[in-house]
């Protein structure tokens, strides 16, 4: 059985960036706090914790004053660096620099009197911290149907969570204007109004697609490596699942199961950007270990 990681997987550059700063503050003896699960991956969570990362909320910043609190990739909205201010708490920003970018055009288009749409999940971190930046009056949808919420007769500006998927994103795009062209002329409106759809998902996750899937067809098994409460995984994960049904989802090794390897002579290993690159090699050799023993044979 030949065993292989997908060496396109694993974090992207924003999440790499995220750790090297949290585990340089670290090294330099600072007392360090998250400001939520640095990443949705439980592994490496628990050994940034055996570092001295701990996990806060805001509603914490009381009893913080005086200590630093990181940032995560995903960001956060105004209002998180006001109560910082407020309770004396010292804030590291390591937001990705792609999703800052999104922050900026959001308010941009906002102060310029357009309503922003978000194509995201409303809970999710980064959407909360995306719409945050204009007192969450974004609206925010996940699927066409939710087209609905959106006011036809006001200019708007479409954008996507950076880790949603390109072909729902413009589907969305296309079904919005084409209701505000019916609309247009259901109501006889003599000037269009003025719409606008800006792909803001990340080039590194949307770019994966192509490459996951030739390499899940390539093999006889996979075995995706991720964290239950990512997004990206989840998506990339449906992904690897088309182009190889043979396609299993794990958090951790224990859960690898030897039935899904039986008869298997190649077994790919793949995760999520927020995935480590080293319990990707760990899954892939406890996968090993039970083909030597015979059990997955």
């Amino acid at each position: 059985m030949k065993v292989t990681v997908d060496h396109n997987s694993g974090f992207c550059w924003g999440v790499v960036r995220t750790i090297s700063i949290a585990e340089q503050e670290m090294k330099n003896d600072v007392r360090l706090s998250s400001l939520g699960p640095v990443i949705h991956n439980p592994r490496e969570i628990e050994r940034l914790a055996e570092l001295g990362m701990d996990v806060v909320s805001t509603e914490d910043f009381p009893a913080l004053r005086g200590r630093t609190v990181l940032i995560r990739a995903h960001g956060e909205p105004a209002s998180t660096y006001e109560l910082a201010r407020k309770h004396g708490v010292t804030l590291v920003d390591a937001t990705c620099p792609v999703v800052t970018k999104v922050q900026e055009r959001i308010r941009k288009y906002y102060d310029k009197g357009f309503q922003i749409v978000i194509f995201g999940k409303k809970e999710h971190a980064e959407v909360v911290g995306l719409n945050g930046q204009i007192n969450r009056e974004g609206i925010v949808i996940r699927t066409v149907e939710e087209i609905s919420l959106v006011d036809l007769t006001r200019k708007t500006v479409l954008f996507s969570q950076t880790t949603m998927d390109k072909a729902t994103f413009r589907q969305i795009a296309e079904e919005l204007r084409g209701k505000i062209r019916e609309f247009e002329v259901a109501t006889f409106e003599e000037s269009a109004v003025d719409f606008h759809a800006k792909d803001t998902i990340c080039g590194q996750v949307s770019g994966r697609e192509t490459k996951l899937r030739e390499f899940a067809a390539s093999n006889d098994v996979m075995i995706f490596v991720a964290g239950r409460n990512s997004s990206n995984g989840k998506v990339l994960f449906d992904i690897c699942r088309d182009a190889n049904p043979l396609s299993y989802f794990v958090e951790s090794v224990d859960e690898v199961e030897a039935d899904w390897l039986r008869g298997a002579e190649r077994v790919g290993v793949s995760g999520a950007t927020s995935t480590p690159q080293w319990l990707m090699e760990d899954v892939k050799t406890a996968i090993e270990q039970l083909s030597t023993t015979g059990v997955a044979v």
